[in-house]
């Protein structure tokens, strides 16, 4: 069931609570989902835990009033979310686009997150976008600079901005069945959930500029220089990613791991793709808990 919390800024975040024990963990979404994708793993992890999974603006139940241009505008929401709800100390979860948020609120906002997850993150460099400049030819194709070469983009933004106008399901579908579920779909009444919780997103050309000008690493790229906040993360970190991942590439993965140097260890899911949270999510949960337990305290051991 959602529950709403009205944010200091004006927009109204909603969010997905489980009940547990007095563990917090905060969970953030990626792209083209909400809290609703987080269903099984919240029902798997251990009843130690006390879940918030969060709608970041322009998701799911969440406003969206003032439009996002950065990942920080979302980091800045998770940072009124955590103080509205009195949550002092947690630890976090990150998946794709989520995993930046959590990063760069985690290297804003020192000695609120205690250990952090990066599933199938996006890069600490961010996530690169290639634009055909609305002309349809992939000939054309060139790193966006702007959010307005984002948003005229044929092959990726006016495409899925049309099915999400139109409520065309059955290409949401075809296109995570080509990306995301490509060997394991969730249930057909799951994938119809969550397919309608898609259709809830209001942001999209906004998230890919976001993501594209996103680098908290120390080194510069085309279109963003570095702002070596990277530097600022001093707690326990473990990047997860699926060795079937078509979104997350191994040079992106590497990158977060060079970046995040030896706050980070690096776990591989095996025969997972973007998604461990249907190919195999007692895969995941077992990692996820084991570090939450045992990972973080070699780790502060080690300190």
């Amino acid at each position: 069931m959602l529950k709403t919390v009205q944010l200091a800024n004006g927009e109204t975040i909603a969010y997905r609570k489980r009940s547990g024990g007095g563990h917090p963990l905060v969970l953030v979404h990626g792209n083209m989902t909400s809290s609703k994708h987080w269903d099984l793993l919240m029902d798997a992890l251990d009843e130690k835990f006390t879940i918030y999974a969060i709608d970041l603006r322009g998701f799911g139940g969440s406003s969206y009033h003032q439009p996002i241009s950065s990942i920080r505008d979302f980091s800045g929401d998770v940072k009124l979310f955590v103080d509205a709800l009195q949550l002092q100390t947690f630890d976090m979860i990150g998946w794709s686009t989520g995993g930046a948020v959590c990063l760069q609120f985690a290297a804003n906002y020192p000695g609120y997150c205690q250990r952090l997850i990066l599933l199938a993150s996006a890069s600490t460099r961010g996530y690169p976008f290639y634009t055909d400049l609305g002309t349809g030819n992939p000939v054309s194709f060139k790193r966006a600079y702007s959010y307005e070469e984002v948003l005229v983009d044929t092959s990726k933004t006016k495409l899925i901005q049309g099915f999400y106008h139109t409520k065309n399901r059955e290409g949401l579908q075809s296109l995570w069945n080509s990306l995301i579920y490509t060997h394991h779909q969730p249930s057909k009444e799951k994938y119809e959930e969550y397919v309608e919780d898609m259709l809830t997103q209001r942001n999209l050309a906004e998230v890919y500029h976001a993501l594209n000008t996103f680098n908290i690493s120390v080194v510069d790229h085309e279109v963003a220089k570095g702002t070596h906040e990277a530097l600022l993360l001093t707690i326990p970190i473990l990047v997860l990613r699926g060795d079937r991942d078509l979104v997350i590439t191994e040079k992106m993965n590497a990158e977060l791991l060079q970046d995040l140097g030896k706050q980070a260890q690096f776990v591989g899911l095996k025969d997972c793709g973007h998604s461990p949270l249907v190919d195999d999510v007692a895969q995941l949960t077992a990692e996820i808990e084991t570090f939450l337990e045992i990972g973080g305290r070699n780790y502060a051991l080690k300190q």
